[in-house]
């Protein structure tokens, strides 16, 4: 077998897989979901998470040791990973492939010619190692894996699944989809310009990569330094744009091994010797560039500190999900793949566009809102699918604070808080009781107080009353249904008369659900309405996020949960 064919028979293997993952990621346990495929395997290969978590919180996740032996072997062998295995590169590589089947030798050379703008991954490396060491971990922005998964499960599957086809179960809304799957547009398109661009230019963890070949054994180079004519097919076909046929840039080569194939002569192989034509280790880019950008990275996570938007000065709608880290040991494990929102099943973990901040950007947060449900009680996914454990794994239990963890009280989210402003029986006299129907806590966290208020346009004065049957002098002029239970009728000036609920209203015949006392023939009454105006219980409310989901008043609702009271900040965190 021709080893450019094992090549590709390896990049469909691990792209497939790559797809199966993302399609599976779905709570069930159908073959076709959940039901314990090891959906972040791939994602634990990846040696920049692996480095980068382990700059910014000291430690490093057991299943990240995977990417270090990733990173091992690329000391041995070189960037097998960006060639073999990484599905962005092969969607680039196939999306550069399809673009050029028609292009000439030369054109291909030329698009293959190394370029100084190589080295713009490694300034991006430099930056995100910087912040990592300082505690923010931004590696996730670029790094091609949670890139792929992100924007694959946030932005394409939705867009191919509207609900039709079963993978969601219904149609999925992410904040921010349309931002994502442009980047995602992007990135395939940048290769009409250059094959394999993202990798050339930006993917940090292919100039990880890159550094650790410095002093690789084996690698892609010339057995004689002879000129072996004019065809040039090794570069015309070179994805790394590495310079096969003279002074190779190995840290560029991305062992796709299409100038093994090319090659007509034979000179090129894969060999534990350097490339008789000489070789650099590294693309030219501006050292003082590096540097710059190092320091820049260095001052981003103080700089962020400093502006308080992880402690004092942090958003209080920002909901983080279940089991998560405090906001700073969040910040400092959290990658972006979105493998939390692809799995919740009521699609409440969303990407941070704005809440989180500049530092927070596209990590998990919870929008009640645009979920189909909130949080619900008995779910724990996200915890099991974080690959690296910013969403700590939790039971049940746990969540719940039953059993072992009873003492403990359950896992809170933040509080519920009504705004009496837009609340439909705090502000408009109109009954509403959702927020506590819905409250999935029990007791329920949410209490109503009962009250009846005069309903504007009801006073009303009775002609002939026969028991129950009443004859009006005129319709009331409420404009409501009177019929529908929340309506009641009390002699006018007598307030802590018993209102007695009216049952129908036909004209003037008004039928009450039994006589009222002290109404007789000649007498005034009025129209209240019974309201049911919510309370919370802070000690018992966790934040689902139920009651604002549910909430009838359309936009800004009436009920909204902030991040007061989270466990994850401690307990007592009620008061500042």
């Amino acid at each position: 077998m021709r080893i450019v064919v094992a090549r590709r028979l390896s990049q469909a293997f691990f792209l497939l897989v790559f797809l199966w993952f993302c399609v599976v990621a779905t709570v069930g346990d159908a073959l076709w979901q959940l039901r314990g495929w090891p959906i972040n395997w791939l994602l634990s290969l990846d040696p920049l998470t692996a480095v980068a978590t382990l700059l910014s919180t000291g430690t490093l996740f057991a299943p990240l040791v995977w990417g270090l032996a990733v990173l091992a072997l690329t000391l041995f062998i070189g960037r097998f990973f960006c060639g073999f295995v990484c599905p962005l590169g092969t969607l680039n590589q196939l999306t550069g492939y399809l673009a050029r089947r028609r292009a000439t030798t030369e054109a291909r050379v030329a698009d293959n010619a190394p370029s100084r703008a190589q080295g713009i991954k490694y300034v991006l490396l430099a930056f995100f190692l910087a912040a990592a060491a300082l505690g923010s971990l931004q590696t996730g922005l670029l790094d091609p894996l949670p890139l792929v998964f992100r924007s694959v499960n946030l932005a394409v599957l939705p867009l191919v699944d509207p609900g039709r086809l079963g993978i969601h179960g219904e149609g999925r809304f992410s904040d921010g989809a349309w931002v994502l799957g442009l980047i995602f547009l992007a990135i395939l398109a940048g290769n009409l310009w250059r094959p394999r661009f993202f990798c050339r230019f930006l993917c940090p963890a292919g100039a990880l990569m890159g550094l650790a070949t410095r002093l690789v054994p084996w690698r892609i180079g010339k057995a004689d330094a002879k000129a072996c004519g004019t065809c040039r097919r090794c570069e015309a076909f070179c994805e790394g744009a590495c310079r096969p046929s003279g002074e190779i840039t190995v840290s560029e080569c991305v062992l796709c091994l299409n100038c093994l194939d090319a090659c007509p002569t034979g000179r090129i192989g894969f060999a534990p010797r350097p490339s008789a034509c000489g070789e650099r280790a590294l693309p030219d880019f501006s050292r003082r560039g590096a540097v710059f950008t190092l320091a820049a990275g260095a001052l981003a996570a103080p700089l962020w500190r400093v502006g308080g938007a992880s402690a004092l000065g942090r958003d209080p709608a920002l909901i983080r999900p279940p089991g998560s880290l405090d906001e700073a040991r969040f910040l400092a494990r959290c990658i972006r793949c979105g493998q939390c929102m692809r799995v919740c099943p009521s699609a409440v973990v969303q990407p941070a566009v704005t809440v989180a901040g500049a530092a927070g950007l596209w990590t998990p947060a919870l929008n009640y809102r645009l979920g189909r449900a909130g949080c619900l009680q008995n779910c724990v996914a996200c915890g099991q699918v974080c690959p690296t454990a910013a969403i700590r794994p939790f039971s049940l239990e746990e969540k719940l604070g039953r059993g072992d963890f009873a003492a403990v009280g359950p896992l809170r989210l933040g509080t519920a808080f009504v705004d009496r402003t837009r609340c439909l029986p705090w502000a408009m006299g109109r009954p509403c009781i959702v927020c506590q129907e819905v409250c999935p806590v029990s007791p329920k966290a949410i209490g109503v107080v009962t009250v009846f208020e005069p309903v504007a346009g009801g006073a009303v004065s009775v002609t002939d009353a026969r028991g129950a049957a009443l004859t009006l002098a005129g319709a009331p002029a409420t404009g409501r249904n009177l019929g529908s239970g929340d309506y009641f009728l009390r002699p006018l000036g007598l307030p802590d008369t018993a209102a007695v609920r009216v049952v129908s209203l036909a004209g003037v015949a008004l039928t009450l659900e039994k006589p009222l006392p002290d109404l007789g023939q000649g007498r005034k009454a009025e129209i209240v309405v019974r309201l049911q105006q919510p309370h919370v219980d802070p000690a018992r409310c966790v934040g689902c996020g139920m009651c604002e989901h549910e909430c009838p008043v359309s936009g800004l609702r009436a009920i909204r949960v902030t991040s007061e009271n989270e466990s994850r900040s401690g307990p007592g965190r009620m008061l500042a």
